[in-house]
């Protein structure tokens, strides 16, 4: 039987219309869009999560009060019924944090991504 990791946006139609089954959400809870299916997780592989997350960066060095209104902008943009409406379209859940947080989060995926990129000899550029 094949099977296939992919994001929700291009085969939501198709689990949608049960051309395919979705098998396990790989982030850490279930999807909005499709809250029947279970986390890997809740599957059989505990603390299994692969998730595509989008962010805001500036250069290092920007001043805090600057990171904070950006922040703040974000935040407040994500909530405007458009703006949860396409990310739901592209198949995504809105997440918001804080500029510390979303910090230690890209510091945690570098670390699990980061440590099999180097196991497999893979190259970064």
């Amino acid at each position: 039987m094949p099977v296939s990791f992919n994001t929700l946006a291009p085969i939501l139609a198709n689990i949608l219309a049960g051309n395919l089954r979705a098998l396990g959400i790989a982030s850490a809870v279930r999807s909005a869009l499709l809250p029947e299916v279970p986390t890997i997780a809740e599957v059989g592989l505990p603390g299994f999560e692969a998730m595509l997350r989008y962010g805001l960066l500036a250069p290092a060095g920007t001043p805090k009060d600057i990171v904070t209104r950006l922040n703040s902008e974000l935040r407040a943009a994500v909530e405007l019924d458009d703006v949860k409406a396409r990310i739901t379209a592209d198949g995504g859940d809105v997440l918001t944090s804080t500029p510390e947080q979303y910090a230690a989060d890209i510091d945690s995926e570098e670390r699990k991504w980061g440590m099999l990129v180097r196991k497999l000899g893979l190259k970064v550029e």
